[in-house]
């Protein structure tokens, strides 16, 4: 079996679960939040799953998917920076650069910089939630792509 198809199966894999934590998370809250402190705690167990979640299948597609799907395509990435990595994957129409930029801003909210005052973390939360259809569809259209070509 050709090694970037094997580690493709494993990473979608990793994925799906990172999916299906991020959508049990989103149907347990009801958006937009309004308030954190309003929140249950099951609700707050949620917004703290679906963050971790979002951050791990951004950092999963990023790092590994993008480069893999373009091995598995026969698309040369030795020494190609990610920029050229994902040009190569806005020209099939998987996902934008300006959106996954978003994306990355987004992770790096929380990963880096937690927001000092409750509004900005409310915001925060509500664009993970928002956001999240947006990484789970770039997934998704990997996946299908890559089950095309098999």
């Amino acid at each position: 079996m050709n090694i970037a198809k094997e580690r493709l199966a494993k990473y979608f894999l990793e994925a799906r679960r990172h999916i299906e934590v991020i959508t049990e998370a989103i149907e347990e809250l009801t958006y937009p939040i309004k308030s954190y402190d309003e929140l249950s705690k099951l609700q707050k167990f949620a917004v703290n799953s679906l963050i971790f979640r979002f951050s791990k299948l951004q950092d999963l597609v990023g790092s590994k998917i993008f480069r893999t799907y373009l091995e598995y395509n026969r698309y040369d990435t030795a020494n190609k920076s990610f920029l050229e990595l994902l040009k190569e994957i806005e020209k099939e129409g998987i996902i934008d650069i300006d959106s996954w930029d978003e994306l990355r801003k987004l992770r790096n909210i929380i990963a880096h910089d937690y927001p000092d005052s409750e509004d900005e973390q409310i915001e925060a939360i509500n664009l993970f939630i928002k956001k999240s259809s947006l990484l789970i569809d770039t997934v998704s259209r990997l996946e299908s792509r890559y089950g095309e070509t098999q």
